[in-house]
């Protein structure tokens, strides 16, 4: 089992940036992938970023260079990095992790961005 509390969202103005954090905890030794999905009101959840155990990364095409994920190894977290903001990110981010093809949420938090 992982369990994963992610911080950071809030509200902020249209090219403004934020950074997300997600802790993991429990059986994380055998972590595949980490990463950050977002679900907006009336749409699916849909993949952000994620960042493979090799290094290797997969970003959506609508934040290709503005949002970049990282991991600190030594703090068991990974953060989402979120530059010139646009409205359209408003959502809930979704932490992720990716243990032997097993899917593990935390809770969600909160982005909003005002035009």
């Amino acid at each position: 089992q992982v369990q994963l509390v992610e911080s950071g969202g809030g509200l902020v103005q249209a090219g403004g940036s934020l950074r997300l954090s997600c802790a993991a905890s429990g059986s994380i030794f055998r972590i595949d992938a980490m990463g950050w999905y977002r679900q907006a009101p009336g749409k699916q959840r849909e993949l952000v970023a994620r960042l493979w155990g090799a290094g290797s990364t997969n970003y959506a095409d609508s934040v290709k260079g503005r949002f970049s994920i990282s991991r600190d190894h030594a703090k068991n977290t990974v953060y989402l990095q979120m530059n010139s903001l646009k409205p359209e990110d408003t959502a809930v981010y979704y932490c992720n992790a990716l243990q032997s093809w097993v899917d593990y949420w935390g809770q969600g938090t909160q982005v909003t961005v005002s035009s």
